[in-house]
């Protein structure tokens, strides 16, 4: 149970609730409307990260769905790993994203993205050795982007869990 009262829809502004409508009502963004300033820029960004841009949506989601499983925010891990399969990532990467290191179903950018993931959420900052990796296969566009999806979902991450949003059947909330 969330430890504080999700807002109530029919109490916000028009735009609130507009937004509220085009993400279903789900419980996080029924949390973050407590703020509707930082809601709608949440919005705004997340919107960015996951529909503009140039980084592959496949090593967009696994990147993701990566930083969800790392931060322990199991609300997060659902909603993109069905998020994933969506945009192409399978269901063997998705089931090999606990132990990646370890699997085979990845390609060399995707494992770079994995490793430049995990020093990101892990670390202080990327290794030298694990940012040339990466940056030797992405544009410079790309790798902005990279590392910026897997901030914002520290981020989101971190809300998830300090809140205890309550997990929803992914069904009502990801379309």
């Amino acid at each position: 149970m969330a430890r504080i009262d999700y807002s109530d829809p029919s109490k916000a502004s028009d735009r609130t609730r507009e937004i509220l409508d085009k993400n279903r009502n789900a419980n996080i963004f029924r949390m973050m409307a407590h703020s509707p300033s930082y809601f709608e820029q949440y919005c705004r960004l997340g919107g960015a990260i996951r529909h503009k841009g140039e980084l592959d949506p496949v090593v967009r989601e696994l990147a993701i769905t990566r930083t969800g499983i790392l931060c322990e925010a199991p609300y997060e891990i659902i909603a993109h790993r069905r998020i994933g399969k969506n945009v192409g990532v399978t269901d063997a990467q998705n089931e090999a994203l606990e132990n990646w290191q370890a699997a085979t179903c990845f390609d060399e950018i995707q494992r770079a993205a994995l490793a430049f993931t995990d020093e990101i959420v892990k670390l202080t900052k990327p290794t030298d050795g694990t940012f040339k990796a990466i940056a030797a296969k992405l544009t410079p566009a790309a790798l902005v982007e990279l590392q910026l999806s897997v901030g914002f979902y520290i981020m989101t991450s971190k809300f998830l869990e300090t809140f205890e949003i309550d997990l929803q059947p992914v069904t009502e909330v990801v379309g």
